[in-house]
């Protein structure tokens, strides 16, 4: 019984130690560079699947930095770097498929970028961050809808980090990837977790 209390009470006081370290409201966030944390950034995409249901996949490894300026957040600047073969769905079968010369072509085409040109605040946790999204060779203007989730130190590594949620919507013909257009739709839903760390 005493081992079980332990453990809980243990449990409790991580649990508030990290709502307490990630108490800072955006304006109170330390400006500086940050590094992406790979492994809790995510870039999950979703089409509707022939008018039947809406299919998700995933990237992971992204790369990147964010210069943030939270006293002024119009003068931030974001720049990720996407490897196109780490794509992932729940078919084995498509996820092999999606990296093949009808599709993404991760061959030719390893990376996916995304650099911003403008940060626009749009209220104390949101901004509208417009950028160029480079992937398959192509590149054009994308606009990503920015939420502040949350900062402080990490409790497990104890690396001060930031974290944000971005939704948008690109047309994936616009990048050359037509394939199955329109049974399979144009219109590309990404959500985004974004976790960046501060460096030196």
């Amino acid at each position: 019984m005493k081992i079980l209390l332990s453990g809980a009470m243990a449990a409790l006081s991580l649990t508030l130690a990290a709502s307490s370290a990630l108490a800072a409201a955006p304006a109170d966030v330390k400006s500086g560079t940050y590094k992406v944390e790979a492994g809790h950034t995510q870039v999950d995409f979703s089409v509707l699947h022939f008018g039947f249901t809406y299919y998700s996949g995933q990237f992971s490894n992204v790369s990147g930095s964010l210069k943030l300026d939270a006293a002024h957040p119009s003068a931030s600047k974001l720049s990720v770097t996407i490897p196109v073969s780490s794509v992932s769905t729940s078919s084995t079968v498509l996820t092999d498929e999606l990296k093949n010369n009808e599709w993404f072509n991760a061959a030719k085409y390893p990376d996916a970028t995304f650099v911003s040109t403008q940060v626009s605040p749009a209220g104390a946790e949101d901004a509208v961050v417009s950028g160029n999204l480079t992937l398959h060779g192509v590149t054009r203007p994308v606009v990503l809808h920015v939420h502040f989730v949350g900062a402080g130190v990490n409790p497990m590594d104890k690396a001060y980090t930031v974290g944000f949620q971005a939704t948008g919507t690109i047309h994936r013909s616009d990048f050359g990837v037509k394939k199955y257009v329109p049974y399979v739709s144009d219109d590309v839903n990404l959500t985004i977790a974004g976790a960046f760390e501060k460096q030196p």
